[in-house]
């Protein structure tokens, strides 16, 4: 197939994703379209004009994310009527897998038009699980197909590993004071500034992140999910898992990354393409994965797309600059740097999930757009982005640098 290339990537800050976050007032559609004006104002009208398609992952599809959130993007934000759309749901790997699946489109078509793929998530304004699908809500259907809400296969990840509260609150003290030291240097390039109706900038930078987050704070917290596992799911875990006989519930509300909004989006095409709209690539991507994991553990599928990236690259992990980790919960990323012993330096430099939130169909292209950046940033060759998600869905990415 042919070389697929990365030409521009642009993130809008993550807000609060409750009523009153930053960027509450506004709509998916909207923040979308704020990042079609700034890609036209870095790449040229040119470039957005032999765009072909728009890919968009949002998890949850109804109301103001409903009617087909690409269509109404597309639409907001004047882009050619000609070009197609699609918005897709993969859960919290919705952003990589649309990415993904217009580089495929791109390479197996040979065309000379760009495509813009990403994500959006709102969650102040349509919250986590508002669809309420039967998988979710009706305990019978529930039980048979064995869902477990993911902050307690966290817990199960904790509890099968043997990782500590003490390792928990050391991952997620890291993330945010990585975080705030990056936004301290003057801020990241490739975040955009959020704006009002009237031009009044709502948000210009990760609003959830926490620079007085310490050891200390965080031992003063007690673990949240018992409740929930108590309601008949540590049950469905402990009968996946007869090895165990208790879960030990050690995740807080810290220890989870927050609900956020955010969108992300990236360019790409063949070099044709961007030779054609007077583009230069940034990058080329490597390898672009996805896997599927047990249902009940969740979380483990981002390693498997891992290690399929690698392989498809030809790759080792000592090979790679820098690794954007999807922090989904803490305790993968203590699993990722003990399993792998891969130097904590290089893993989320400039701070994770844990301290800048999860809008979830916009996490996978916020990472690749970080990954895009940070490389440039630290003068890096290859990176790898890896996601985790729900029911065990798991994507991952390998680029280098032009």
């Amino acid at each position: 197939m042919i070389e697929i290339c990365l030409y521009d990537a642009v993130r809008t800050p993550r807000g609060k994703g409750k009523p009153g976050g930053a960027l509450s007032s506004l709509t998916p559609h909207e923040l979308v379209g704020q990042l079609v004006t700034a890609l036209r104002l870095r790449s040229g009208e040119t470039a957005l004009e032999r765009v072909t398609s728009l890919t968009l992952g949002c998890v949850g599809q109804i109301g103001p994310q409903g009617g087909q959130l690409a269509l109404v993007s597309k639409l907001h934000a004047n882009l050619p009527a000609a070009m197609t759309s699609r918005t897709l749901n993969n859960y919290c790997v919705s952003g990589l897998t649309a990415t993904r699946l217009a580089a495929l489109e791109a390479a197996a078509t040979g065309d000379d038009r760009l495509r813009l793929a990403g994500g959006v998530e709102m969650m102040s304004i349509v919250p986590f699980l508002a669809d309420h699908a039967h998988y979710y809500d009706d305990p019978d259907t529930a039980r048979a197909l064995r869902y477990v809400p993911v902050p307690l296969s966290a817990d199960l990840m904790a509890t099968m590993e043997g990782i500590s509260r003490e390792e928990l609150d050391a991952v997620t003290v890291r993330s945010h004071q990585r975080a705030a030291r990056a936004w301290a240097k003057g801020g990241l390039d490739e975040v955009i500034a959020v704006r009002g109706p009237d031009g009044t900038v709502l948000l210009a930078r990760d609003e959830s992140v926490r620079p007085e987050t310490s050891l200390a704070s965080l031992a003063r917290l007690a673990p949240a999910f018992g409740p929930m596992g108590a309601q008949g799911f540590d049950d469905v875990m402990l009968a996946a898992r007869p090895e165990l006989t208790v879960i030990e519930h050690v995740h807080t509300i810290a220890h989870c990354p927050p609900i956020a909004d955010g969108a992300a989006l990236v360019m790409l095409g063949s070099r044709q393409a961007g030779a054609a709209a007077g583009l230069k690539p940034r990058a080329i991507i490597r390898a672009a994965t996805e896997a599927s994991a047990d249902p009940v553990l969740q979380l483990t599928a981002g390693f498997a797309a891992m290690e399929a990236a690698l392989v498809e690259a030809g790759l080792n992990l000592e090979d790679l600059d820098r690794i954007e980790f999807m922090e989904a919960f803490a305790a993968t990323p203590v699993k990722f740097e003990r399993d792998y012993a891969i130097d904590p330096a290089r893993v989320n430099p400039e701070g994770g999930h844990l301290a800048m939130g999860h809008p979830m169909g916009a996490s996978g292209a916020i990472l690749v757009t970080t990954l895009l950046a940070g490389l440039e940033r630290d003068g890096g060759r290859l990176g790898m982005a890896v996601l985790h998600g729900g029911s065990g869905v798991g994507a991952a990415i390998i680029i280098e640098r032009v």
